[in-house]
């Protein structure tokens, strides 16, 4: 068999020289990919961790994704403490001051006051010549055809946060708008207000029936919440009223005119619990007295009772016997402070025996001490 030749391996060419600025650049692409690379985690790290929410003591979270909740009912709602949650636009972290009290005011039917006179407790300066202009100062209307100036302070918190931010969102994605909620809660405050106004009267709503007044803003303001589902809970209410600033002297008059009434119904009262009060004392102590007389007359003729039924018996075993006993009493008590006594035994013959006595007889005459 005859040998094969055997093929040259081809040659390698020699390498080519590199220069200096392709190989800056080569470097620098590796840089730069180094850099890239290290920044992208740096920003996901970043990313994740902008995911961390701290709820706190008075607020309770809520977690969104894709626009609904995390969770059913209460189970959705996170207490205090850490927390974390996919960033935006994946998740969206709710915060909601279920503890916090919240406070709004009413001025719907209070007149116009600047800051700095709300800070200072002032009013502004009128008279009787300054109309109330509608448009600038509020009032109510009362049930007897009175206007005055009313205004409430609200105290309240949310008692259902789920409610909140659903029924008062702020957007699409269901952000919790507390402006939105105040300003419901306000519509409803008003129209509470404007609403016991009607059914009250001028002196109720002023001096008869303050708190009536307030309990019936109140109530009404409580029936609206739930009818329209606010998700919130009362804590305090405040009503204040007063009369139209123009006529404030005519129902200052007319206040002290009810004072003067009610101090003179007063002192007649008084009078007569006094007097009344005096006629029961004196009519019981009349029927006490009076009781006690028909007591005691009572006990004498019970006991003359007794005494007579003892001399019946005596009477009935011996009647001369007893009646000489009983002229013989009679006789001494008669006889007891008379000088001279005389006494006149019956006769046998049973016929009355004649008396006659010298009613004119001598005085007897005096012994002097010489015996004459």
């Amino acid at each position: 068999m005859a040998d094969r030749p055997v093929p040259e391996s081809p040659e390698v060419p020699p390498p080519r020289p590199v220069d200096a600025g392709s190989q800056a650049l080569e470097e620098a692409l590796h840089s730069s990919f180094a850099i890239v690379r290290f920044l992208m985690v740096v920003l996901v790290v970043v990313f994740l961790a902008s995911g961390f929410y701290i709820v706190g003591p008075q607020e309770r979270g809520l977690i969104l994704r894709l626009g609904r909740p995390v969770g059913e009912g209460e189970a959705a709602l996170l207490g205090p403490g850490l927390h974390w949650s996919f960033p935006y636009p994946i998740d969206e972290f709710i915060r909601v001051p279920i503890t916090e009290i919240q406070t709004l005011r009413s001025t719907i039917g209070w007149y116009a006051v600047t800051p700095e006179q709300e800070a200072a407790g002032t009013d502004p300066p009128v008279d009787s010549r300054t109309p109330l202009i509608p448009g600038v100062d509020g009032y109510l209307l009362t049930a007897d055809g009175n206007i005055i100036h009313s205004r409430a302070i609200l105290r309240y918190r949310f008692e259902d946060p789920l409610q909140c931010i659903f029924g008062f969102s702020g957007g699409t994605n269901g952000t919790f708008d507390l402006a939105g909620v105040s300003n419901a809660v306000l519509n409803t405050l008003n129209q509470a207000l404007v609403h016991a106004a009607a059914r009250f009267s001028v002196d109720d709503i002023l001096t008869r029936n303050v708190l009536g007044f307030q309990e019936e803003v109140l109530r009404r303001f409580t029936a609206l919440a739930q009818e329209r589902n606010l998700g919130i809970a009362v804590e305090q209410l405040q009503v204040e009223s007063r009369p139209p600033r123009q006529l404030k002297q005519a129902f200052d008059q007319v206040v002290q005119a009810a004072l003067r009434r009610s101090q003179v119904l007063n002192e007649a009262l008084s009078y007569a619990n006094q007097t009344t009060n005096r006629a029961l004392s004196e009519a019981a102590a009349l029927v006490s007295r009076a009781q006690a007389e028909t007591t005691r007359y009572l006990e004498t003729l019970a006991a003359e009772a007794r005494r007579f039924e003892g001399l019946l018996a005596q009477f009935e075993r011996n009647p001369d016997l007893y009646m000489q006993q009983r002229v013989a009493e009679t006789m001494a008590r008669v006889f007891t402070n008379v000088q001279d006594k005389f006494f006149l035994p019956e006769r046998a013959d049973g016929r009355t025996r004649e008396l006659r006595l010298l009613l004119n007889r001598e005085p007897p005459k005096l012994e002097t001490p010489s015996g004459r």
